[in-house]
């Protein structure tokens, strides 16, 4: 609706996508510092369990693909946009990180060996435990089993890249 106002009527926008930003204190671990019910995204849900030392739930067998990026990168793009309002105006933008592109249940294995980096605490016999979409979220869940920015337009426009490493972000993050 917003592109076809811009397009019909002049409307200036410029609109941003997340795929996925993660950094520290970004999402709520249950009871701990938010609500004790509800499911927060898989990086808290991951680290939740980490904590306290549970297996991590790979829901479907974490064959999902997913990217992130880390929130000092993706607010770097978004401040281009703000301070390049002729570059960006009339434009959708992908923020994300293509290159931190992982399945879930890779991302699993790596949240396991950094946080027992981090935490000098041993990774635990059994890191991971399968579950059905169903039995973790419930009936009628669906889900897009690959998520991956295309980042053409960004590059594009504003000559941006995101720059940190999955392994580095989760590092800051645990």
């Amino acid at each position: 609706l917003i592109y076809a106002e811009g397009a019909e009527n002049g409307l200036e926008f410029t609109i941003v996508r997340p795929f996925n930003w993660i950094g520290p204190r970004m999402d709520f671990i249950p009871g701990i510092d938010g609500p004790s019910e509800g499911v927060p995204r898989v990086l808290a849900c991951f680290s939740n369990n980490l904590l306290r030392r549970e297996p991590l739930k790979l829901v479907d067998g974490g064959q999902s693909q997913r990217t992130f990026i880390y929130i000092k990168d993706a607010i770097e793009a978004v401040l281009l946009m703000i301070e390049n309002p002729a570059r960006a105006n009339g434009h959708i933008f992908n923020v994300g990180n293509p290159n931190n592109e992982v399945t879930v249940r890779q991302l699993a294995e790596m949240m396991t060996q950094v946080y027992s980096k981090v935490s000098g605490e041993s990774q635990l016999e059994t890191p991971t435990v399968d579950v059905s979409s169903k039995e973790f979220y419930g009936e009628g869940y669906d889900d897009s089993d690959k998520r991956i920015p295309d980042m053409t337009i960004i590059n594009r426009q504003l000559g941006w890249n995101p720059k940190t490493s999955l392994w580095d972000l989760l590092e800051s993050t645990l």
